[in-house]
């Protein structure tokens, strides 16, 4: 993993970007991760301090870092949509949370185990549900971009397992509430079957689902489009196709928000 802070002026907004999830340049069609050396002293030095992150993979980013100075900055490295640019995104295939007529659409793509979007899950998501999508304001769409391992890749196939039965979001927050490390065991498949058992779904169906790996060509179908789409880390958030990358602070997202819904 390797994370960095960015300044880039986006539509005469300043988005700050910071922590980033990155796809090891060296990874077989993106799907490994390394963690730099860079990244292993920053959290012996300054872990404690970081607050908000994101995460950026190494291809498909444009404009420049300007004010490395943050945790974890990395001087080489870039932000994406800096020209201001827009990018037309689709909400994918899963069901999404808000009025599907909402003046705007949200999609993030995310890795289950990525630790900044577990840190957007927890300190942003909430208030954007309550103030923007339980309003009728904004639609919320997730899509996959799980690329942290297999863990990452088998929690994206329960999900939409769990979207088989009508529990897409219960067991996408099921997920993020019980991460705890990559590829520890976390998200084996045993435990998958587990968070079914709680959430209450019909586990033979659910575990036939799992086994089969039935909706893996989905999951790395939709981590495609996001790479499509100039996604380059988790989580990579579209605001009617204005990019925020990285677990921004709140006050990031809602000025999007709130300029795009005064259009």
């Amino acid at each position: 993993m390797e994370k960095d802070t960015n300044h880039s002026q986006t539509n005469d907004v300043i988005i700050e970007e910071a922590e980033t999830v990155k796809v090891s340049p060296g990874s077989a069609n993106n799907k490994t991760l390394s963690m730099p050396a860079a990244i292993v002293v920053g959290f012996a030095l300054i872990a404690a301090a970081i607050y908000f992150g994101g995460a950026k993979a190494p291809t498909g980013t444009g404009g420049t870092t300007n004010t490395p100075s943050l945790p974890f900055a990395s001087p080489g490295d870039t932000a994406g949509a800096s020209d201001g640019s827009i990018v037309q995104v689709t909400a994918g295939d899963l069901p999404t949370l808000g009025d599907p007529n909402a003046k705007v659409l949200m999609v993030e793509w995310g890795d289950y185990q990525c630790p900044f979007c577990e840190r957007f899950f927890q300190q942003v998501e909430p208030t954007l549900r309550e103030q923007y999508i339980k309003t009728g304001k904004v639609r919320f769409a997730f899509r996959d971009f799980q690329f942290l391992g297999q863990e990452s890749t088998d929690a994206g196939i329960a999900a939409r397992c769990a979207n088989e039965q009508g529990k897409f979001w219960e067991y996408h927050d099921k997920l993020f509430k019980e991460q705890k490390g990559e590829n520890q065991g976390t998200f084996a498949k045993a435990n998958l079957k587990k968070f079914a058992v709680d959430l209450g779904l019909d586990t033979a169906k659910f575990n036939i689902c799992l086994d089969s790996d039935k909706y893996k060509d989905a999951v790395e179908k939709d981590a495609a489009a996001g790479r499509d789409a100039g996604v380059s880390g988790t989580p990579t958030t579209f605001i009617n196709g204005r990019v925020v990358n990285g677990a921004q602070p709140l006050a990031n997202f809602t000025k999007i928000i709130d300029e795009e819904l005064s259009k």
